[in-house]
C-alpha cells in the first residue's frame, strides 16, 4: 500500500464511520476494514471501480460526490477521505465544505502544483508540467483547480477551518507541515495530507 495511504490509516481511529469519496478500486477501504475493523464506505464516479470494489465485497455506490454528498446527512461519518480528488472538482469549495458538513473530520489530500519540480519544468521548459503526482499532459488531465500545499493552508485560515494535522510527502518521507516551515513545504513535497475540522 503507498505511503499516502499508511499516512491516511494512521489519521483514521479505530471503531469508527469512514466515507472514502473517490475510492477508486478500493484498495484503501479494504485495508481499512479488514485491518482497523473500520466501517467504511465509498463513492465513486468510475463504474468499472465500484465492480472492483464490489467484488472485495466493499459497500460503494456509484456516483458524483460534487453532486451526490448532498444525500448524506449531517455527521453521518466520523472521518471522510478524499484523496488527490480535489483538484479534479469544478467547485471545491462545495465539495469541501460537503465533506465537513457529512463528517466529523475530513482527511483531504492533494499534489502539490507549489513542488519545485513542477515550477522548473514550467520555467524553463515553459510547458505544463508532469511529475509523478501529475502524469497527465494539460491537454488530458483531470485537474481544473491548480493548488498547492500553501494554497490549501489558506484557504483553510480564510474559512475558519481547523487543520488539525498536516503532512508533506516525498520521495516517501513524511514530515510535518507548520506555519513556520510552510513556505519550505511548499516547496519540497510533492503532496499534502491534511486532516481538517470545522
Amino acid at each position: 500500500m503507498k505511503l499516502e495511504f499508511k499516512i491516511i490509516t494512521d489519521l483514521v481511529e479505530k471503531n469508527t464511520r469512514v466515507l472514502d469519496v473517490g475510492c477508486g478500486d478500493g484498495t484503501l477501504m479494504d485495508f481499512l476494514k479488514n485491518n482497523k475493523k473500520i466501517d467504511v464506505r465509498g463513492i465513486e464516479i468510475s463504474k468499472n471501480n465500484v465492480q472492483k470494489c464490489v467484488e472485495k465485497g466493499l459497500t460503494v455506490i456509484e456516483g458524483d460526490a460534487e453532486k451526490d454528498l448532498i444525500q448524506f446527512p449531517d455527521r453521518s461519518f466520523d472521518f471522510v477521505i478524499l484523496s488527490q480528488t480535489l483538484q479534479a472538482f469544478l467547485n471545491p469549495e462545495i465539495v469541501i465544505n460537503e465533506l465537513l458538513r457529512v463528517g466529523k473530520k475530513a482527511i483531504v489530500t492533494i499534489p502539490n502544483f507549489g513542488f519545485w519540480k513542477v515550477r522548473l519544468q514550467l520555467l524553463i521548459k515553459g510547458t505544463m508540467p508532469i511529475t509523478k503526482t501529475l502524469p497527465d499532459e494539460w491537454h488530458n488531465t483531470p485537474n481544473l483547480h491548480m493548488c498547492s500545499i500553501k494554497d490549501f493552508f489558506n484557504f483553510c485560515n480564510n474559512r475558519k477551518i481547523k487543520l488539525d494535522k498536516s503532512f508533506a510527502l516525498h520521495n516517501e518521507k513524511t514530515s510535518s507541515i507548520s506555519n513556520i516551515n510552510l513556505n519550505i513545504k511548499n516547496l519540497s513535497a510533492e503532496l499534502g495530507i491534511f486532516l481538517i475540522e470545522k
